[in-house]
């Protein structure tokens, strides 16, 4: 399964984007899809992530801001980032578990200028 992601680019603080990721092949709708993200010395944390039926589980500094969604019929899943901070600057990688393999896409950047 490759993931591709799309959606990332430079915004002013404040300002909002829209991430997606598809899958080449079908999704299992059991599966878990979702975003992380590794800002330049950091390391890959969690920004979202959603199981069909469930709650989304949401990092703590995105909670309230970001949105998380996803179309199994199209195999994507959705990120919907509002209210950006400069601190949300980082490459997000779009992942995906199913089963018990693991999937990441190749990122993302997702600039916030100040």
């Amino acid at each position: 399964v490759q993931l591709q992601a799309c959606g990332g680019g430079l915004v002013q603080a404040g300002g909002s984007l829209r991430l997606s990721c598809t899958a080449s092949k079908t999704i299992l709708s059991s599966s878990i899809m979702g975003w992380y993200r590794q800002a330049p010395g950091k390391e890959r944390d969690l920004v979202a992530t959603l199981r069909s039926g469930r709650d989304p589980n949401l990092g703590d500094s995105v909670r309230g801001r970001f949105t998380i969604s996803r179309d199994n019929a199209k195999n994507t899943v959705y990120l919907q980032m509002n209210s950006l901070k400069p601190e949300d600057t980082a490459v997000y990688y779009c992942y995906a578990k199913q089963e018990s393999a693991r999937y990441w896409g190749q990122g993302t950047q997702v600039t916030v200028s100040s």
